[in-house]
């Protein structure tokens, strides 16, 4: 399968243009939730793609107005390149979203379109998930408060938490969903004496930062304080490590999730993100 079967088409996207302003890209990031815009510049009837804006850059430039100024120079893949070239760009460039360039942009392709291509036989999904799970697992304990939780999902730099009991059993997953799901964004000063969004300000939103495809809320974010417990999943869905990434791919498309816990037996062995299929493929 090539990049040209799995993307997002041209057609179908939004794009800004140079010259522009941050609020040409703020309106489609809110608008269509997506984590990065692509921005083209037109002369004389051509265009030309010039990068990336993304939540990131617009939050760490709250100053800058000008879109040239905001735009990300980024890896780009062609249409005809296959999806294991394109799983090898991914983790190289540790990105999750690569528009599809030849002279013209003419589409983007995530990680999604990665994983639905091994759910659906269009790329290599035999290799089990034992030889490239994670054994390394970030958790956390049920009885945290939920806000001392997602800072350890922040300074972790993971989406989620396997949630251990007063027994150290797994009890449940935390991941940041479940943490954006109930955070609110608060107004007055926060307590460093940050300036906080009011309700009419565009950059209310961006107090939630994102972080690749990920969410976290951060400064003016308001999280309750109740336990873990109340915020987790409990059914979560696992996998051994005989499992294949094809039978991998098709549950995190099932269940809409972006990683899974490998079992051995009652024992929690490792955890299986998409990027651990993307190395399955990996032809580097």
């Amino acid at each position: 399968m090539n990049v040209a079967d799995a993307m997002t088409p041209r057609s179908e996207l939004v794009t800004v243009e140079l010259p522009g302003t941050r609020d040409d890209a703020l309106e489609y990031l809110q608008d269509g939730g997506f984590s990065s815009v692509p921005v083209v510049k037109v002369e004389d009837g051509v265009e030309t793609f010039r990068g990336l804006v993304s939540r990131d850059s617009l939050i760490e430039n709250p100053d800058e107005d000008q879109l040239a100024l905001l735009l990300e120079e980024v890896p780009t893949i062609t249409g005809e390149a296959t999806i294991e070239e394109l799983a090898s760009v991914m983790l190289e460039e540790g990105t999750r979203r690569v528009p599809v360039v030849d002279g013209d942009l003419e589409g983007i392709v995530t990680i999604t379109d990665v994983i639905h291509a091994i759910a659906t036989d269009d790329a290599d999904g035999e290799t089990e998930v034992g030889t490239v799970a994670a054994r390394r697992i970030n958790a956390t304990y049920a009885g945290t408060p939920l806000p001392v939780a997602e800072r350890e999902l922040y300074y972790a730099d993971e989406p989620y938490a396997i949630v251990l009991d007063d027994d150290a059993e797994p009890a449940g997953i935390l991941t940041e969903v479940d943490v954006l799901e109930v955070a609110n964004v608060v107004e007055g000063e926060a307590r460093t004496g940050d300036s906080l969004a009011a309700d009419d300000d565009d950059w209310k939103w961006e107090s939630i930062k994102s972080i690749g495809n990920r969410y976290l809320p951060t400064r003016n974010v308001e999280i309750p304080t109740a336990p873990v417990s109340e915020f987790m999943t409990e059914d979560v869905v696992t996998v051994t490590r005989r499992k294949t990434a094809r039978e991998a791919a098709r549950l995190m498309i099932r269940h809409d999730i972006e990683q899974i816990p490998m079992m051995s037996g009652n024992e929690l062995a490792g955890i299986v993100q998409d990027t651990h299929l993307l190395e399955a493929l990996d032809e580097r």
